[in-house]
């Protein structure tokens, strides 16, 4: 299992919303590179960087940022954030992502992320699909559809999507726990697919039941930056995953 810590920037400073709300978002003081850098230093290999302005804007916004974490550190970063055409995926790879999220173009055009995961390869594109009472919402979680998280993901499982990740807007941010019912249906439905599991996350009690449940990735923010996950606890369970 991948240990997988979330970056988010709003306004350019590392920012945590509490279920989507981006007027009550808690900024912290931390550099986003010197993050980076600290996490690669206790074993973590991978991170997720959420450009939360260019999800509401619907273009990328924060490119210089993760140019520098990667200019920086030899970290993969997976980003996401208003990843809506060719440009910007070819943008986000030139900044020097390894990978990316995206998750609104696969509601309002699933035939262009189809060809996504073809032209670029299933191991550069992951589909994002953040839910809300099981249906699907988009523009950096700000509009709800009518979409069922299972039939939306099936769709593209269906195409070859392997990488998903999948958070329970009501538990991000919360520090209430993730939502390990709806990890177990997912991971039974889709066996094949390599699920991150986001949202809720308050201990490495939590990491190590989603590890039990048999996600492939586990996706953690605000508990590391309320001193709940702290970096000693990052190192032992990164050696002990990976």
């Amino acid at each position: 299992m991948l240990l997988v810590p979330s970056i988010s920037i709003k306004d350019g400073k590392v920012t945590r919303l509490t279920r989507g709300d981006y007027t009550s978002g808690k900024i912290y003081n931390e550099s986003p590179i010197d993050l980076a850098r600290q996490f690669e230093d206790h074993g973590i290999n991978r991170l997720h960087l959420i450009d939360l302005d260019g999800a509401k804007k619907g273009t990328p916004v924060n490119y210089h940022i993760l140019e520098m974490m990667s200019g920086y550190s030899d970290i993969a970063i997976n980003f996401s954030g208003g990843i809506h055409t060719d440009g910007d995926i070819t943008k986000c790879f030139e900044f020097g992502a390894e990978s990316i999220t995206s998750a609104t173009i696969a509601v309002y055009n699933p035939d262009m992320f189809s060809s996504w995961m073809m032209s670029y390869g299933r191991e550069k594109i992951a589909l994002g699909a953040d839910t809300l009472d099981g249906l699907i919402r988009v523009g950096g979680w700000q509009k709800g559809t009518k979409i069922d998280l299972f039939e939306h993901i099936d769709y593209f499982y269906s195409r070859g999507l392997k990488y998903l990740k999948t958070t329970d807007i009501s538990r991000e941010g919360a520090m209430e726990g993730p939502s390990f019912g709806l990890y177990q249906q997912v991971i039974e439905k889709f066996p094949n697919l390599c699920l991150f599991a986001s949202g809720g996350i308050r201990s490495v009690d939590d990491i190590q039941h989603l590890q039990d449940i048999g996600v492939y990735g586990v996706i953690f923010g605000k508990a590391f930056y309320e001193g709940k996950i702290t970096l000693k606890d990052i190192e032992g369970f990164a050696v002990g995953v990976n």
